[in-house]
């Protein structure tokens, strides 16, 4: 039986709620939706963490009530009986599995198993301070009163995580949105590998392949061939795709090699099953998708932690430099507004991430009745449509600080590739046309400082090379961001603004 036929989108009994261990078809009217997927490593660490402070929190606060020697400073055992608790629970609920995603779903059928962690994480504190003979120094009191706060913590936690989880399964945001290309045998083999995984959290949005009907078959395993890789690549960008399977037996190495390059600009994991190779390698060789074991291929940029980690300093950094900046930028829209008529914001649709149109904030630097939005004309030097204040703010990039909006909007990361305006051009060519990887570089949310800018690679491209430069550093970033390359960036970039040669 299908997949698909199981998707209800009702939580059933509590224990398998559909939208999280079932797949579904692309007609599902979510699978249009583009909200971002909730990453269930996130969900899981972000729980552990949730439990680890609630256990110490209540330690502490009830023995702070009851013990009388000031504080709970002044008697250090009970800190470290709690510090000891909180992680011997988790680690014994780790165990219990009940760290899964089904496990946070599955609320009621969960509890027993619930307390019987946190009942055994107790007896191991009760067998060590008897062991120890330190029966004295604890209050039976504390013990009694943070056992009862803390099974009544958990049981509160776990509704309220059950509760958040539901709901991301039914908007979609839970389960990974999986595109397979290749509709033969190593497909169909997939595919009942995912319908006797329990705990897979994967939704099939479409299976593609551009062989003919004479080739191909129209249904696999009761899901619909919806077209060829241009298709494929047309879906992603309207809806979120996070994960593509390139199901190909390794035998077509011509064919696996050509579709792996022109998947490699999507801002998604590319992967392919291990069982499409008869070839074993080492365990640590695989990644998993649920428990069907697969090679990694490309892995999308940002995930996880990782996509957490930038957001929260984008939001962070680019709050306070709005903060700081704010006198700077009142200044210069003053100065925009007496030189020249018109307004003192200039808006422009630039290529954002995956490629998805969005519109940046800048400060004026054009005449208004001269303003270039599709930059169909690069601006090049002592260019007349640029004001006498424009020439300066574009030197300075004084005119990209109203992005500091875009950032904490969230169409802008305060670090990565430039965006561009659709109808930029180098040597007459639009940048798509000069440049084969062009696309790869929206696999990120563009930024209003990069790698190439700090390298030299802004302003004017008006030869080919520029923007093949350009590309390359943009790349090399995607390829190696962590936080700390992102602060590398922003702390090189007041420097890299007094070479302002090809910027005009």
């Amino acid at each position: 039986m299908a997949l698909s036929n199981h998707v209800s989108g009702q939580d059933g009994d509590g224990d398998k709620p559909a939208t999280i261990v079932a797949l579904g078809r692309l007609a599902d009217s979510r699978v249009a939706d583009r909200s971002s997927l909730i990453s269930p490593v996130v969900v899981r660490g972000c729980v552990r963490l949730v439990d680890f402070a609630i256990i110490i929190v209540l330690g502490l606060l009830i023995a702070g009530a009851y013990i009388n020697e000031g504080s709970v400073l002044a008697a250090p055992r009970y800190l470290v009986a709690t510090l000891i608790i909180a992680a011997v629970t988790v680690f014994v609920l780790q165990l219990l599995g009940l760290y899964r995603v089904r496990a946070f779903s599955a609320y009621v059928t969960k509890l027993p198993t619930l307390l019987v962690g946190w009942t055994a994480s107790f007896v191991i504190l009760v067998a060590g301070v008897v062991f120890l003979k330190m029966g004295a120094d604890f209050s039976r009191v504390w013990l009694a009163a943070w056992y009862c706060a803390g099974a009544l913590a958990l049981i509160v936690t776990r509704l309220a995580v059950a509760t958040l989880v539901r709901h991301w399964a039914r908007t979609g945001r839970l389960y990974q949105r999986v595109a397979i290309y290749g509709a033969g045998p190593v497909t169909e083999d997939l595919i009942q590998q995912f319908e006797a995984d329990p705990d897979q959290i994967v939704r099939i949005a479409g299976i593609f392949d551009d062989r003919d009907d004479d080739r191909a078959p129209r249904h696999v395993c009761g899901y619909p061939r919806l077209g060829g890789l241009n298709k494929l690549i047309a879906i992603s960008r309207t809806t979120r795709l996070d994960l593509v399977i390139v199901a190909l037996p390794m035998t077509a190495e011509d064919r696996l090699s050509k579709v792996v390059r022109h998947l490699s600009v999507l801002p998604a994991d590319i992967k392919m099953p291990a069982r499409a190779t008869s070839l074993r390698f080492s365990p640590r060789t695989y990644s998993h998708v649920g428990s069907v074991a697969m090679i990694d291929l490309y892995d999308r940029p940002l995930a996880d932690w990782g996509t957490v980690s930038k957001w929260l300093f984008d939001k962070t950094i680019g709050a306070v430099a709005l903060i700081l900046l704010a006198p700077v930028m009142a200044m210069v829209a003053i100065a925009v507004k007496l030189d020249s008529r018109g307004p003192v914001l200039f808006r422009q649709k630039r290529y954002g991430f995956n490629n998805e149109l969005i519109e940046i904030y800048k400060f004026r630097s054009m005449y208004s009745d001269l303003c270039d939005a599709a930059a169909d004309k690069l601006v090049t030097k002592a260019d007349p449509r640029v004001t006498r204040i424009g020439s300066i703010i574009r030197r300075t990039s004084l005119d990209e600080l109203p992005q500091l909006f875009n950032v904490l909007l969230g169409s802008l990361s305060l670090v990565g590739p430039r965006p561009h305006a659709v109808q930029a051009k180098a040597a007459d060519q639009l940048y798509g046309e000069v440049v084969d990887d062009y696309f790869a570089r929206h696999k990120v949310k563009p930024g209003i400082t990069g790698w190439a800018q700090i390298n030299g690679w802004r302003g004017e491209t008006d030869t080919a090379e520029k923007i093949k430069k350009r590309v390359e550093h943009d790349l090399y970033y995607i390829e190696n961001w962590s936080v700390f390359f992102d602060l590398y960036i922003l702390l090189k970039t007041p420097a890299s603004l007094l070479k302002s040669d090809h910027a005009y």
